[in-house]
């Protein structure tokens, strides 16, 4: 197993149908190499397949030509080696904190012992703060405390691969800064690889060891890839301080500037043509 390209995603298309019956490249050529361990952010203005390449390494989206493999083997749906955390946590409501986490875990260890698996799933809940709050229903818990589970449910399954779709976009900046730390804090803990989507330039440069932005749609694809040289565990008060994080942070807005300049041009000449 090559740790250097532990998931390689290589000229990967997602196409969908238009109104006509034609093929629509929303995705086209995407292709991308994620070391082991390494934590990743995909960034790119809405509409451009951020989350359908997600879902396709998740393997809830068909791909439609390329592929993607994960440690070695070639994907062909979803599998626990993946875990997804989604911007709504989607928690079932008639369950505990505990039972909904439990409930992927009799799925993915259904040999194990009971306490075995009481074991992961108070470790799961712990390691997100929720040690006093396991028992709890989500209508108890406020929206920070439902994303919490939402990660313990992820983690709990002990993926190769952790995948977060704009996980933090529902809450406000204090919570969404608190869930960061944690997320950082586990990854840093269980060294899992980790894609996030995320339209937040700050925080792709705080918590990624690169960002790959994306073009715009149709026909996105890799615009470019930013290493990002903070050490962790990473201090945010220390990289907030630092000319470097807003150099990086440039970097990002003039990319995601320059696509849409980009994609205003073919507008215009579309118009004129027209």
């Amino acid at each position: 197993m090559n740790e250097e390209k532990y998931v390689e995603i290589f000229n990967l298309v997602k196409a969908y149908p238009n109104p006509f019956g034609e093929a629509v490249k929303v995705v086209d050529g995407f292709n991308l190499n994620i070391r082991k361990g390494e934590v990743i952010s995909i960034i790119g203005h809405s509409g451009c397949g951020k989350s359908t390449v997600l879902t396709m390494l998740a393997g809830l989206n068909e791909i439609s030509d390329g592929g993607i493999v994960v440690a070695g083997r070639e994907i062909t749906g979803p599998g626990p080696d993946r875990a997804v955390v989604f911007q709504a946590p989607c928690l079932l409501p008639w369950m505990t904190a505990y039972q909904n986490v439990m409930l992927g875990v009799k799925q993915c260890y259904p040999h194990a012992e009971k306490a075995q698996r009481r074991i992961i799933v108070e470790y799961s809940l712990s390691v997100v703060g929720l040690a006093d709050s396991m028992h709890k229903y989500p209508r108890e818990l406020s929206g920070g405390m439902q994303q919490r589970v939402g990660i313990a449910r992820a983690i709990a399954l002990k993926p190769k691969v952790l995948l977060l779709d704009e996980p933090f976009g529902r809450l406000d900046s204090l919570t969404r800064m608190e869930l960061q730390d944690v997320i950082l804090g586990i990854l840093d803990r269980e060294k899992i690889t980790t894609m996030m989507i995320t339209h937040d330039p700050d925080e792709a440069v705080y918590m990624s060891d690169r960002i790959c932005m994306m073009t715009n749609g149709p026909h996105a694809h890799v615009g470019e890839i930013m290493e990002i040289d903070f050490e962790r565990p990473r201090d945010r008060e220390a990289i907030m301080e630092t000319d470097a994080f807003y150099a990086y942070r440039r970097r990002l807005l003039q990319f995601l500037d320059d696509c849409e300049a980009e994609k205003h041009a073919r507008k215009q000449k579309a118009a004129i043509s027209a």
